[in-house]
C-alpha cells in the first residue's frame, strides 16, 4: 500500500508567499477598484537590459538552424557562462575559484533546498531567525526539522540562532554545535549586511567543529559597502567549509528566466569524501540543465554593456530602498536594511503583530508587504518591504503611508 511521506505532514501550512497572494486576490475581489501597490514578494519589475535581450534573440535564432541548434544543456553549465562567472565573480576579486568548481543551476532557491540532500538524513541543522523559509522548509521535508513546536514556533530539532536589534541582525556562533549552517547575507529577510570580520569568525568555527556553512549570496549586487564581503570565499579557509549560492535574479532581473548558480570547491570534504562530487552526481542526475538560450543571456550580463546595464538596474533598486527607508523614518517608523540590500526591515507600530500590520497597510494604504513572523518566530513584531517596484510606486507607497497616520 503506498504512503505518504509524512515529514511533509509537519509543515506549517501554505507556503509563506502564496498564503500572501491568497490573502490579496480575496481583498481584490471584494475591492476592485483597489490600488495595490506590492511590495511584498521580491520580484523584480524593471525589464531585461539591452544587452540580455540581444544576447536572447541571436540565442532564439541559432535554434532555428540545424547547424547552430543545441539540444540538451551540460548538466553543470556551459563552459561559457561557467568560466566568465569564474573570471568576473571571484578572480576579478582575488578569489581563487575554478570554473569547473561552479554549477550552473535554474535558481539559488532550487540549489539551497536541493543541496541538504548530499548530507546525512540526521545533520543537525543550524539556521538565522528568522529566516528564508526555503531552508527550513526543505529540511523538514527531508525528516532533519522534527516535530514543530507551536508554543516556541520552532522546529524541536533546528537550531536557531536569533537576528534581532541587539546583535544587529547578525546571529552569534550556535552554542550548540551544528553540522550544517545556512547563512544569507546580505539578508534576506532583514536587509542587513556582515562584516568579513563576522563572516570569518563562522568560517573558523565551521573548520573547527567539521560543520558546513551553505552560505546564500544571492543579494551581493547590492553591497556598496566596499568593506563589506560579496563572497564567503574571501575569508581564509572558506574553500575547506563553505559551499556559496548565486542567482541572476535580483542583479539581472532574471526571475521569468530563471538562472543561478552553485560553488562547491574541490577543497570540501567531509571524511575523505568529495562534495564537490557529490553534488555534481546529484546535479547530473536530477538536473537536466539550464536552457542554453537563458545561459547565453547569463553569458551577456557579463559583457561590457551588460555590466553597466545591469549596475545602472540594481542602483536604481537601491535609490528605491533608501527612498523607502528614509520616507519610513520620516513617518515615525523604526526601520532597518536598505543600504546594501533591496529589503527593508521595519518595526511594526504599537506592539502589532506582524500579520495585524499586513492587514492594516492592505486595507487602509493598499500596500502589500510581508508579515516578519512568516521568516520566524524572531520576525514577529517585524515587516518587510522590498524595493524591486518602480519609483514612482515606491514614492506614492509613502505617501500613502504618511497620509493615513499609522502610528
Amino acid at each position: 500500500m503506498a504512503t505518504v511521506n509524512e515529514n511533509y505532514l509537519s509543515l506549517q501550512g501554505s507556503y509563506l508567499f502564496s498564503t500572501i497572494a491568497k490573502k490579496v486576490r480575496e481583498y481584490e475581489e471584494t475591492h476592485p477598484d483597489a490600488n495595490i501597490i506590492r511590495l511584498g514578494i521580491g520580484d523584480v519589475t524593471k525589464p531585461l537590459v539591452p544587452a540580455v535581450i540581444d544576447a536572447l534573440h541571436k540565442a532564439v535564432d541559432e535554434m532555428s538552424s540545424a547547424l547552430t541548434f543545441h539540444g540538451y544543456a551540460p548538466d553543470l553549465g556551459y563552459d561559457f557562462l561557467r568560466s566568465k562567472i569564474a573570471e568576473n565573480d571571484f578572480k576579478a576579486r582575488g578569489i581563487d575559484i575554478s570554473s569547473d568548481e561552479i554549477f550552473v543551476s535554474d535558481g539559488a532557491k532550487s540549489d539551497t533546498s536541493n543541496i541538504q540532500e548530499i548530507f546525512a538524513a540526521d545533520s543537525k541543522v543550524a539556521v538565522c531567525d528568522p529566516v528564508y523559509p526555503v531552508y527550513v522548509d526543505s529540511n523538514v521535508m527531508a525528516g532533519r526539522a522534527g516535530e514543530f513546536d507551536s508554543d516556541l514556533m520552532a522546529y524541536k530539532r533546528l537550531i536557531y540562532m536569533p537576528c534581532t536589534k541587539e546583535n544587529d541582525f547578525v546571529p552569534e556562533l550556535p552554542k550548540e554545535t551544528p553540522d550544517l549552517i545556512y547563512l544569507c547575507f546580505p539578508n534576506n529577510p532583514t536587509g542587513m549586511a556582515i562584516t568579513k570580520e563576522r563572516l570569518q569568525g563562522f568560517v573558523d568555527y565551521a573548520l573547527k567543529h567539521n560543520a558546513v556553512i551553505l552560505y546564500d549570496s544571492a543579494y551581493e549586487a547590492y553591497i556598496s559597502d566596499p568593506s563589506l564581503p560579496h563572497s564567503i570565499y574571501e575569508c581564509a579557509g572558506a574553500k575547506e567549509c563553505a559551499i556559496e549560492f548565486r542567482s541572476f535574479s535580483k542583479n539581472a532581473g532574471f526571475t521569468g528566466l530563471r538562472l543561478g548558480f552553485t560553488v562547491v570547491p574541490k577543497d570540501l570534504k567531509l571524511s575523505g569524501t568529495s562534495l564537490h562530487s557529490l553534488w555534481a552526481r546529484r546535479h547530473g542526475t536530477k538536473f537536466n540543465g539550464a536552457p542554453y538560450i537563458v545561459q547565453r543571456a547569463g553569458e551577456a550580463v557579463y559583457s561590457p554593456e551588460g555590466k553597466e546595464q545591469v549596475k545602472k538596474q540594481v542602483l536604481d533598486y537601491l535609490k528605491n530602498a533608501s527612498f523607502l527607508k528614509a520616507g519610513l523614518e520620516k513617518a515615525g517608523f523604526t526601520v532597518f536594511g536598505g543600504e546594501n540590500s533591496p529589503y527593508i526591515w521595519l518595526k511594526t507600530p504599537n506592539d502589532m503583530t506582524s500579520w495585524d500590520f499586513f492587514d492594516l497597510l492592505l486595507s487602509k494604504v493598499n500596500i502589500v508587504g510581508t508579515p516578519g513572523s512568516g521568516f520566524g518566530r524572531s520576525g514577529e513584531g517585524y515587516f518587510r518591504l522590498t524595493a524591486f517596484n518602480t519609483f514612482e510606486n515606491s514614492a506614492l507607497a509613502i505617501e500613502r503611508i504618511k497620509a493615513a497616520s499609522l502610528l
